[in-house]
């Protein structure tokens, strides 16, 4: 199996919504876009599930410096990359000047877990979202293109916004595992803690708290969209798919009543395929006019 077949096949594997956004692009794209994908898998995985099944700060942390050599090898004149992800990241960096700050901070949010971050407010919330989802849309319009300076804004808004997403579907699932994303002042503000959350209370408190950062979400779904180039529609479709199959999730963890604490709430195969090929052709219309 290829370098490329491995990234690939660790992006399917995922079932990740990002899978139906990367079928979009050609080949080249795609690969790379693969390749920062699988990158991210793994890093994550270190908080996850720890190093070889152990779950060791130090040694996570040990993993994630392992992986910031990787990355600096990635921009070292002549570097090469140990890791089999790692030199197929090498080759999108330097086909697509994926920026080096970007990588870092996605292993930054990574440790941020690791460290077992507490997230007081809203703010103190920000610059983790930051890193885990802004800083690789910040990568990935680098290999979608684009020629306004605003598609930046509009990863980083984005970014956030499915960040929050996320937050609010694994809800149940995060606090049985002992991480609360949610900011404590807002839980606190409806007398929801985090002992609460592990055990799924669910009733009208908790329904509150989750309304009010569905709503917060939503304005970060509504900041990306003014921020978006529309000139640069076509090249950014894969972003705008990813856009629309989160804020589908978003209705989902909304109509079910904020049910998130038994199974997974996603959005079916085949409203992402709608969805993608909606925007895509929606994309094509508008670069035809």
């Amino acid at each position: 199996m290829s370098v490329a077949e491995l990234a690939s096949r660790l992006t399917r594997r995922s079932r990740s919504n990002f899978y139906y956004a990367f079928l979009t692009l050609p080949r080249p794209r795609r690969e790379a876009l693969y390749a920062v994908y699988a990158f991210c898998r793994i890093v994550d995985d270190i908080a996850d599930v720890g190093v070889d099944g152990a779950i060791d700060p130090a040694t996570q942390q040990a993993a994630l410096g392992t992986w910031r050599d990787e990355v600096a090898r990635c921009y070292e004149p002549g570097g090469t990359p140990r890791h089999p992800i790692a030199r197929q990241l090498a080759a999108a960096v330097r086909a697509y000047k994926i920026p080096r700050e970007a990588l870092e901070a996605i292993i930054d949010g990574v440790a941020m877990d690791v460290d077992g971050a507490v997230f007081e407010t809203a703010d103190d919330l920000l610059p983790y979202c930051y890193r885990v989802a802004s800083a690789v849309g910040l990568c990935c319009i680098e290999i979608f293109g684009y020629t306004q300076a605003s598609a930046r804004q509009y990863a980083v808004d984005l970014g956030t916004a499915l960040q929050l997403t996320n937050i609010l579907r694994d809800v149940g699932a995060d606090a049985r595992g002992g991480r609360v994303y949610l900011p404590r002042a807002d839980m606190r503000a409806f007398g929801i803690s985090a002992d609460d959350l592990k055990r799924g209370r669910h009733d009208d408190a908790f329904v509150g708290l989750m309304r009010q950062q569905a709503a917060r979400a939503r304005e970060f779904y509504r900041r990306a969209e003014t921020a978006f180039p529309r000139v640069d529609a076509r090249s950014l479709v894969p972003a705008r798919i990813m856009g629309a199959i989160y804020a589908a999730l978003l209705d989902q963890v909304e109509a079910s009543g904020f049910q998130v604490f038994g199974d997974r709430i996603t959005v079916p195969t085949r409203r992402k395929v709608a969805i993608a090929v909606r925007c895509w052709a929606g994309a094509r219309l508008r670069s035809a006019a």
